[in-house]
C-alpha cells in the first residue's frame, strides 16, 4: 500500500509518503524562499505528498531565525518558485503555516513585530538568535480580543497567499506549543475568558483560525497538523486531553477538511500518544488522516494495512534520503542525517545528501 497511489480530497498522489514539515531555517533574505529552498523541495518531490517547513504567516510569528513567511509578496514569490519546481516533478505540495506564538525572541523578530501569546507567560529556555547569540524567550503580552481577531485574519490571508502562489493546499501547525496549540494546552492556556477555561473554549482559536481560512481557499485545501501529548515547547499532557481533541477533532469532520495529521514523538523521547486513543481520532474524523512519528518502510505498511492511517509521514529520513521512496521500494541503505547542519543556512547538510544512482 505505501507505494500505491492514492486520493486525498482533490489531490491523486503518487504515493502515500508523506515529507514530514521540517525547520530548515535557509530563508536568509527577509524571511522569503529561495533557489535553494527550491533545489531542496523538488529534490523530494518523489514522496506523494510534501508538507514545508513551518511558515509564518506574521510578522509576529518569526519566531525563529531564518524561518520563513508568508505575509506579503516577495515572499509569495518565492514560494511561488517553490512550488513550480515540485510540480515540474510530479509532486503536490502544501505549505505549513506556523505562527510561534511565545516560543521566540525578540530579536529574532522584524522591526514593528511583537511577541504574542494566549497569555503573558514566558516559555523556559533559550532559543538562537543570528543577530546575540543564545537568548532566553521574550515574555509576550497576552492577547486580547482584537490581537486573536487579527492573528486570525493573518493566518486566512496567508493560506490564500499560498494558494495564489500554487500551493495544493495549506496545512495548520496546531502542534509542538506554538501558537494554536498554545490556546489548545490548558497547560499554557490558563484563560478565563471566551478562549480559554474549558476544553471548547481551548478549542475556539483552532477551530476560528480553519474556519476562516476555509472560508477563502475552501475546506478541501486545508488540513491541520496536532500533537496531543506532546511535551514540546512547555506543552504536555493535562486531564481530560483527550475528551477535549475527540471534540476538536469531531468538529474538524464536520468541515471536510484536507486531512488530519496527527504527531507522536515518542520517537523523540516524550510520552507515546497511546495507539487506542490514536484509532479514536481517526474514527472521528470523516476523511484523509496521516500519521507520523519513528516510522520506517515496515511499520508504516503495517499501519495503513491495520487501517491505522491513510498516510504515513517521514521527517528526517525524509531529510537525508531525497530519494526516500525509491530506497524505501529496493529497501536500500538510507543516509544517516547531520544534526549539525539542520538549522545552518547553507547547502551543507541540505541539498548535497547523495542518492541512488
Amino acid at each position: 500500500m505505501l507505494f500505491e497511489p492514492v486520493s486525498l480530497r482533490a489531490l491523486r498522489l503518487r504515493n502515500r509518503v508523506v515529507m514530514a514539515p521540517m525547520t530548515r531555517n535557509r530563508a536568509v533574505d527577509g524571511n522569503a524562499p529561495n533557489a535553494l529552498m527550491a533545489q531542496y523541495y523538488a529534490q523530494r518531490a518523489g514522496a506523494g505528498l510534501i508538507i514545508t517547513e513551518g511558515t509564518s504567516p506574521s510578522p509576529n510569528g518569526l519566531g525563529y531565525a531564518r524561518i520563513p513567511g508568508m505575509f506579503n509578496a516577495a515572499q509569495a514569490a518565492g514560494w511561488r518558485r517553490v512550488t513550480e519546481a515540485v510540480h515540474a516533478r510530479g509532486g503536490c505540495i502544501v505549505l505549513q503555516l506556523m505562527h510561534t506564538g511565545r516560543v521566540t525572541q525578540q530579536a529574532n523578530l522584524p522591526d514593528g513585530a511583537e511577541v504574542l501569546g494566549a497569555t503573558g507567560a514566558a516559555l523556559p529556555g533559550e532559543v538562537h538568535t543570528d543577530s546575540c547569540g543564545v537568548r532566553p524567550y521574550s515574555t509576550p503580552r497576552a492577547m486580547d480580543a482584537s490581537d486573536i481577531a487579527r492573528a486570525i485574519g493573518e493566518y486566512a490571508e496567508s493560506a490564500r497567499l499560498a494558494v495564489e502562489a500554487g500551493f495544493d493546499g495549506v496545512e495548520m501547525h496546531a502542534a509542538n506549543g506554538y501558537l494554536i496549540e498554545q490556546f489548545l494546552n490548558a497547560n499554557v492556556n490558563t484563560r478565563g475568558d471566551d478562549w480559554g477555561g474549558s476544553a471548547t473554549a481551548r478549542n475556539r482559536f483552532a477551530l476560528e483560525v480553519i474556519r476562516a481560512a476555509s472560508d477563502l481557499i475552501g475546506p478541501d485545501r486545508v488540513g491541520v497538523r496536532l500533537s496531543p501529548y506532546g511535551v514540546f515547547n512547555g506543552t504536555g499532557g493535562f486531564d481530560g486531553v483527550e475528551a477535549q481533541y475527540l471534540g476538536l477533532v469531531r468538529e474538524l469532520s464536520k468541515m471536510s477538511l484536507l486531512y488530519v495529521h496527527v504527531l507522536d514523538h515518542s520517537a523523540m523521547g516524550a510520552p507515546a500518544v497511546p495507539a487506542e486513543f490514536k484509532r479514536a481520532l481517526r474514527a472521528a474524523f470523516d476523511g484523509p488522516f496521516i500519521l507520523a512519528g519513528g516510522f520506517d518502510a515496515r511499520t508504516a505498511e503495517a499501519a495503513l494495512q491495520a487501517g491505522d492511517a491513510d498516510l504515513i509521514a517521514f521527517g528526517r529520513a525524509m531529510l537525508a534520503n531525497p530519494d526516500l521512496v525509491e530506497r524505501m521500494r529496493r529497501d536500500a541503505t538510507l543516509n544517516a542525517p547531520d544534526m549539525t547542519t539542520f538549522y545552518s543556512a547553507g547547502a551543507a547538510g541540505y541539498t548535497d545528501y547523495p542518492t541512488l544512482s
